[in-house]
Order: C-alpha cells, then sequence, then structure tokens
C-alpha cells in the first residue's frame, strides 16, 4: 500500500515514517509539509492512502480533502489531529479513518490494515459506488454519497437519498457490508451516512437521537448503538 505523510511539523512526518518502515505491506511514497504540496503529489504519485494532518496553514486538511475527493481515482483519507472535535467535519467529508495524535503503532496499523482490505474490494468492482433500485419498472441508481440513511422494513429497505427515496430489497446487513466505509449503523434497523451528520444529541428522559443533513426528523439512536456511533464521530 502506497502511503503519503502530510503534515507541517518535520518531526511528526518523521515519526509516522518510522512507524510505517516497521511494516512490509507499507511503502512511505513521499511526505508533503502544507496542503498545496499534498495536491500536487497525489496527482502525480497517486498514492493509496493519504495521512493528512488537519491544523495546517494556508490550506487546512479539510480543504485538502475536499479537493483530493474530487480527483479521479482519489485516495483513501486518514485524518491527523490533536483536536478531536474535528471528527464529525472530517466525517462530512467522507474521511476513511480518524486518528488523533500522537499517533500510536497499534492504531496507525489497525486502520491501514482496514483500508487496506477494503481497498482491494473497492477496486475490483467499481460498481459499488452508487444503490440500484426500480423506479416504475425503470431500473435507476443512486450514488452511495447522496444516500442519507437506510431503513429497515419488514422484508424491505427504505433507502432516504437527495430528492427522494426508494425501496430495495437489499438487507441491512448487506449494505453494511458493501460500504463500511459510508454507512454507520445506529440502530437495528437503521443506517446512516456518515457524510450525512449534522449533530449527536441526548434527549430527556434518556437516550440520543441523530440530526441529519436535509432529514426532517432526528433519527433515534440505540443504546447498543451508542458507544460505536460516538467512537465514528470523534467523542
Amino acid at each position: 500500500m502506497k502511503v503519503l505523510i502530510v503534515d507541517d511539523e518535520p518531526l511528526a512526518r518523521a515519526r509516522i515514517s518510522r512507524l510505517l518502515s516497521e511494516h512490509s505491506n507499507y511503502t512511505v511514497i513521499g511526505d508533503a509539509c502544507n496542503g498545496e504540496q499534498a495536491i500536487e503529489y497525489c496527482k502525480q504519485l497517486q498514492p493509496d492512502v493519504v495521512l493528512l494532518d488537519i491544523n495546517m496553514p494556508k490550506l487546512n486538511g479539510l480543504e485538502v480533502a475536499a479537493t483530493l475527493k474530487q480527483l479521479t481515482i482519489p485516495p483513501a483519507i486518514v485524518f491527523l489531529t490533536a483536536h478531536p472535535e474535528h471528527a464529525l467535519e472530517a466525517f462530512q467529508l467522507c474521511a476513511d479513518g480518524y486518528l488523533v495524535k500522537p499517533v500510536s503503532e497499534s492504531s496507525l496499523n489497525q486502520t491501514l490494515s482496514q483500508l487496506s482490505k477494503l481497498n482491494r474490494t473497492q477496486l475490483s468492482d467499481s460498481a459499488k459506488s452508487y444503490i440500484s433500485y426500480q423506479l416504475g419498472g425503470v431500473l435507476r441508481r443512486v450514488n452511495i454519497e447522496n444516500v442519507i440513511c437506510c431503513i429497515a422494513e419488514q422484508k424491505y429497505t427504505r433507502v432516504v437519498f437527495e430528492g427522494g427515496e426508494a425501496i430495495i430489497e437489499q438487507s441491512l446487513k448487506q449494505l453494511e457490508r458493501t460500504f463500511p466505509l459510508q454507512l454507520l449503523r445506529i440502530h437495528r434497523n437503521t443506517l446512516v451516512n456518515k457524510q450525512h451528520i449534522y449533530s449527536l444529541n441526548s434527549r430527556q428522559p434518556g437516550g440520543h437521537i441523530l440530526i441529519m443533513n436535509q432529514l426532517e426528523e432526528p433519527l433515534t439512536v440505540s443504546r447498543r448503538e451508542l458507544k460505536a456511533v460516538k467512537a465514528a464521530l470523534g467523542k
């Protein structure tokens, strides 16, 4: 797996490079000290993964990520930061991972190992960027980035997306396996797109709800899934 390290601190870049050098599965193909350099290196070197610091001068990591996601073959992006409160905005940019500084070898290796498996699956089947559904006898597609949530309804699944909704036969488990980077389980009958999360709120007398962008009604977060939801949001 080809890795590009982006951080404005030389010591931070050197430390991560040293951690990666201990694993033969990862090759550091370059390191960048600012956002402009990172974008140029990605275009030239085409890394599989970019380890991207959020707090940088001029172009910050979030701005760089938004640009990289527009590339024809965008790399996976793992944000690096000392400020966990940036997690929500990071996931709204469809981050593929999130590591809090100082990054440990175990967390770094676990994140990259997961991405390595997912990358092989995704690259072998480009069709997994969308969900198919029937409307009026016509087969249509909705890009996974436009999906807001998926809700189980008896034997079917209701997919809510920007501009409409559809009923499909795929189960939540199937969707969860197909889109592990984008979809997050918040309840036994609900998956949400991390990119569309607005906020996680507590409510009286207890429990939690998710407020989603472009969705009027809040979604209930079960006690069982609350820990995973908070972890995904860096809380």
